[in-house]
């Protein structure tokens, strides 16, 4: 194990709880711009207790049991409260507006968790929030509870999804109650839409005939003016716009891939990438596409990690390709984060440690070679045993002061971390289950 600090950086599903709480003040050295970072890596996993501690909880009991009420969970409830409460209002008659207008709910809906899913919209959300937020003299109890926050963008989603369902339900309900002003093929579609909301191309047409149909002349006019005029219309292209633009920036470029170990591939592209982005690299643009953390010095060019734990990663060790295709619109993540504070301790194990790499490949890289020695903690699993990355966390950020930390591992591993800082009050976010 490696526990470092060093000096300035410019800037699948995991299971552990988000602690917002910060009790800590800001420290008296924020005039300071430089951003400190203390790095601990572990580098060897107990597998089989992971696969048995695995065994003994599903998915669904972490999630509903283990995690308690989540931030996720929270704003998940909110959301779908509103919803629920317009819907009512709607349903009741109190609310005019929502009763003529249901699909275009519906709509708002789906357009709100695609923005929390669009990588484009959080990739400028996430710069926003560093370069608003990130300065010394904000309150670090608001830098802590926007992480959270951010992180958790995912029960905004799950919630407008199943709350686009109850108002397109509530949509074709009036629709059949009114179908003497309607037409069959309008209460036909929007059957198919509900039954098959993933073909969301549907809902186009649906929207289309709604518009161009006439009640009077039981006819369909349609005309560019009543698309214009449209509240729908308008949701529906900025859905399409968002969903179309990360597949406009894809390409195949020519790539360098050299073995690390059987286990874990080097994969290098040209162009430096700001720190704490992510990439997707893909063997063709039609099949799957693999999310990894990018390393990169940001000057001339940048590199990825890949565990060989898959059928396509373990391929880059056998094939070594000379291309791959990669989406040009890199995504932020949690570690993007790093930059809000002004000292993070970052924990990392296995091949988790290169979402990091970026903050230590910059300049501070001479300052690490020539850190005292009697500072660098080094721990050789192989001799001394696995060490309990919880208490050396909280005990690292205790003496240097972290103001939050930062944990990169297993689900087990990360729980581990983030609970054992929650109890000793220090603010740590790590992968959940959602990410």
């Amino acid at each position: 194990m490696y526990a470092v600090s060093p000096g300035r950086s410019r800037s699948s599903s995991h299971f552990c709880d988000i602690d917002i709480d910060a009790d800590k003040d800001d420290h008296d050295d924020d005039d300071d711009d430089d951003v400190e970072v203390e790095f601990i890596a572990e580098g060897t996993q107990d597998a089989e207790k992971q696969q048995q501690k695995k065994a003994n909880s599903s998915r669904i009991s972490i999630i509903l049991l283990d995690q308690g009420f989540t931030v996720y969970k929270w704003i998940f409830l909110v959301c779908l409260a509103l919803n629920m409460v317009a819907l009512s209002l709607a349903a009741s008659g109190h609310f005019p507006y929502a009763k003529e207008k249901a699909s275009l709910f519906s709509i708002a809906n789906i357009l709100a968790l695609t923005l929390c899913r669009s990588e484009a919209t959080l990739r400028i959300l996430f710069y926003l929030v560093v370069k608003t937020i990130g300065k010394p003299f904000v309150p670090l109890r608001i830098k802590t509870s926007t992480t959270s926050f951010l992180q958790s963008l995912g029960g905004i989603h799950s919630s407008c999804g199943v709350s686009s369902i109850s108002w397109l339900l509530f949509s074709l309900v009036l629709t059949i109650k009114n179908k003497n002003k309607t037409s069959t093929e309008i209460i036909v579609v929007a059957f198919v839409i509900l039954l098959l909301l993933f073909l969301s191309s549907l809902a186009a047409l649906f929207i289309l005939l709604s518009i161009s149909y006439d009640p009077n002349s039981q006819s369909y006019h349609f005309t560019i003016s009543k698309m214009i005029k449209n509240q729908e219309s308008w949701f529906t292209l900025a859905i399409t716009i968002l969903i179309v633009l990360p597949w406009l920036t894809v390409r195949k470029v020519a790539v360098r891939v050299s073995t690390a170990s059987s286990h874990a591939t080097i994969i290098k592209f040209e162009g430096g990438v700001e720190a704490g982005l992510f990439g997707r690299i893909s063997p063709s643009p039609l099949s799957e596409w693999h999310a990894f953390g990018i390393i990169s010095d940001g000057k001339k060019e940048h590199m990825m990690l890949a565990g060989a734990v898959g059928d396509f990663t373990r391929s880059l060790v056998s094939t070594k390709p000379n291309h791959l295709w990669v989406r040009k619109l890199h995504f932020a993540g949690l570690t993007y984060l790093v930059k809000l504070y002004k000292r993070v301790l970052l924990v990392a194990t296995g091949s988790g440690i290169c979402v990091f790499l970026s903050f230590l490949l910059q300049e501070i890289v001479e300052l690490v070679r020539n850190y005292p020695k009697e500072k660098v903690i080094v721990h050789d699993t192989g001799v001394c045993g696995r060490p309990n990355v919880g208490e050396m966390s909280v005990e690292g950020a205790t003496t240097w002061n972290c103001e939050v930390v930062i944990v990169t591992s297993n689900p087990q591993g990360s729980k581990d971390v983030v609970r054992a800082c929650k109890k000793a009050k220090i603010p740590a976010f790590g992968p959940i289950w959602d990410s």
